[in-house]
């Protein structure tokens, strides 16, 4: 008995023994990993390194999963990163010693140059701070949220706008003509009369969004908007045969502008195009806005002319767009200024559509809950189906102006998913190449 007891005490012992060593294991790679993440990495920035910013292994893990490495991949690539400076005691690194670690990483796990180029292309990107908006559109039931969402996460885009809040705020805090029923929900005397209310409401929901558009057009910002009420005609203002991508190259030279001050009144005035139309825009017209001090130069007319043609709503000028020129000079020490007014938008709507059998289906059952919440919607699913219907093959009919059409099916999310990624970095790619080919221009004219 008293052996047994020995025993049990001893292996007790023993237990507790092992439990303290791994205790002591999990508290040590704690603190190892503690070590990493609260010691601060000076990044510099400039040819004179007279600005820095903290390295953050979250943030760079972010950037990579935009080149499309797994973010898996990503977390492990920056984590070992911030662990060779901090074992080398790089504490203050410049911004070209940092890239130049990062993609020997990036080659040692297998993602060599065609992701390191990405890499360069998306911090171009963020410096030139091109605006981006991304239009998702579609009737009900085609994953335009989820497909933003996913899109939003993947493309490190942190602004996603949903037209059916738009719609709703305008109509319960405005008096916009809008009604409580869904456009698709009412009853029409022909398909015509149902797309042109359509219409109607998404040029007023697009007022709506003029706020937002504009924040992103005067500040680079990136954005995803998604939802039943986008019209691509409002965007696609070229009626020609365009390309897959809605970022123009910037071909035609606009001559000079005088602009003088009338009250703060804006009045429109037509220039000479002088060489083809680009994919945008089918005819263009520069405005005359008040400047204080006197005349405006060729450079900051067109950058306004640029954003007010893009937040034209309904055909007509804001009053408030002489607000894009408040850090506008006509001093040229500020190249970075320069740049961003230089860049043109990058301007991607993107249809989804859905197998016309997997699509009814999912129809019938989200009708049949929103007719059980709301008895004043119309009980015949078929009539609602047709009129969806309708304005998805209004939506599907801009195809043939190069507006990109996107099937969604379930069994295949994924590879649509990740084809839409690349779709959009091409789309960057291409916009910021024509941002820079823009600024060039400028610069030698002037």
């Amino acid at each position: 008995m008293e052996t047994t007891k020995k025993g049990k005490e001893v292996e007790s012992s023993r237990n507790g023994e092992e439990e303290a060593a791994r205790a002591t294991g999990r508290s040590s790679s704690r603190n190892a990993s503690s070590k990493y993440d609260f010691v601060k990495v000076k990044v510099w920035l400039g040819d004179n390194a007279d600005h820095y910013y903290v390295l953050s292994r979250f943030l760079l893990s972010r950037m990579l999963t935009v080149t499309k490495i797994p973010n898996h991949v990503a977390v492990k690539i920056a984590l070992e990163l911030k662990k060779l400076l901090i074992d080398n005691s790089l504490l203050d690194v410049s911004q070209s010693d940092l890239e130049a670690n990062l993609f020997k990483l990036m080659e040692r796990r297998g993602y060599g140059e065609e992701y390191i180029n990405r890499y360069k292309m998306i911090t171009r990107f963020h410096h030139q701070r091109v605006p981006l908006v991304i239009l998702v559109c579609g009737t009900a039931c085609v994953g335009k949220s989820t497909i933003a969402t996913q899109l939003a996460h993947r493309l490190n885009l942190p602004n996603v706008l949903q037209t059916d809040m738009v719609y709703e705020l305008l109509r319960t805090s405005t008096d916009a003509p809008l009604v409580s029923t869904p456009v698709w929900a009412r009853d029409f005397g022909s398909s015509e009369e149902l797309i042109t209310e359509f219409c109607r409401e998404c040029r007023i929901v697009r007022k709506g969004l003029a706020g937002d558009l504009k924040k992103a057009m005067k500040d680079g910002k990136p954005i995803i908007i998604e939802g039943i009420h986008l019209d691509p005609s409002i965007y696609l203002m070229d009626d020609e045969n365009r390309e897959t991508t809605s970022t123009p190259a910037k071909t035609e030279e606009s001559a000079n502008v005088a602009v003088t001050s009338q009250d703060n009144a804006v009045t429109e005035k037509e220039c000479t195009e002088t060489s083809s139309i680009n994919d945008t825009e089918s005819s263009r017209c520069y405005p005359e806005a008040e400047k204080p001090g006197g005349v405006m130069s060729t450079d900051q007319v067109t950058e306004v002319t640029d954003r007010v043609h893009l937040l034209d709503l309904a055909g007509a000028i804001p009053e408030n767009q002489g607000e894009t020129l408040k850090d506008t000079g006509t001093n040229t020490s500020h190249p970075v200024k320069k740049e961003k007014s230089s860049a043109d938008p990058i301007i991607v709507p993107i249809v989804l559509k859905m197998a016309e059998f997997d699509h009814k289906a999912l129809l019938e059952e989200w009708i049949s809950i929103r007719t059980y919440r709301d008895k004043s919607l119309s009980q015949d699913q078929n009539k609602l189906i047709s009129n969806l219907k309708t304005i998805q093959d209004y939506l599907c009919s801009f195809e043939s102006q190069g507006l990109t059409v996107v099937n969604i099916s379930a069994t295949t999310f994924p590879q649509t998913l990740d084809w839409m990624h690349s779709y959009l970095l091409q789309c960057i790619e291409r916009g910021i190449s024509s941002a820079s080919a823009g600024s060039g221009k400028q610069v030698n004219a002037n």
